[in-house]
């Protein structure tokens, strides 16, 4: 069994708008979104007014584009706060630049007249930074050289290949792996568990 993050017992559930997505969004991590459904623009609208943040959590079962009157999309009940960082709107179409921050627990939601879904969250306990072992070297090194090559607009500008957590999160963003992975891996509490998986995907793919 994955060892799932703690959920800060106490904290009371808090209301968090929601954005089911086709993707997985990490703690530290960079997301850019284009944004045209109205439901979504008000709501990143309010988050710029407000200071907000907003959750992204992956799609299980549905479309990221509800049809009309449509039903909301199933989604993993862990996600993580995203914060835009910066915004555009040519021709109509919100583009918005937002950084991954805390996850959290979803233990309920609503779904508005708007189709905006509001969930009842509470935050899970960030990992403590864990110096990186030597025999997940490899992954670091490979790691930096991904980074080099993605450019510093599609990557974190922090960057720390010391800390087993931070190098795990950014290696499962960028991996090709199958999206139900990606979830588990931002699920799983233990940076080491971690990284012995995605060592194991990458010796299976040859590239370590």
């Amino acid at each position: 069994m994955w060892p799932f993050g703690k959920v800060a017992v106490d904290r009371q559930p808090v209301a968090l708008p929601l954005f089911p997505l086709s993707t997985v969004l990490f703690p530290g991590g960079l997301l850019p979104l284009k944004i045209f459904e109205q439901r979504y623009i008000d709501m990143a609208k309010t988050c710029l007014k407000e200071g907000r943040p907003f959750g992204v959590c992956m799609i299980t079962q549905g479309d990221e584009v509800a049809p009309a009157r449509g039903a909301a999309p199933e989604f993993a009940k862990v996600g993580t706060r995203a914060r835009i960082v910066d915004f555009d709107m040519p021709q109509g179409v919100l583009h918005v630049a937002t950084r991954g921050d805390e996850r959290f627990q979803v233990h309920d939601h609503a779904v508005e007249s708007s189709g905006l879904i509001t969930g009842q969250v509470t935050p899970i306990a960030a990992e403590p930074r864990v110096p990186l072992a030597e025999a997940f070297a490899p992954l670091a090194n490979l790691l930096e050289l991904v980074a080099s090559r993605v450019g510093p607009q599609n990557f974190p500008a922090e960057h720390d290949y010391g800390d087993a957590t931070w190098v795990g999160y950014r290696l499962a963003e960028v991996l090709p792996l199958p999206l139900h992975i990606k979830q588990s891996m931002l699920e799983v509490n233990d940076a080491a568990v971690r990284l012995k998986v995605l060592q194991q995907f990458l010796a299976r793919q040859g590239l370590i």
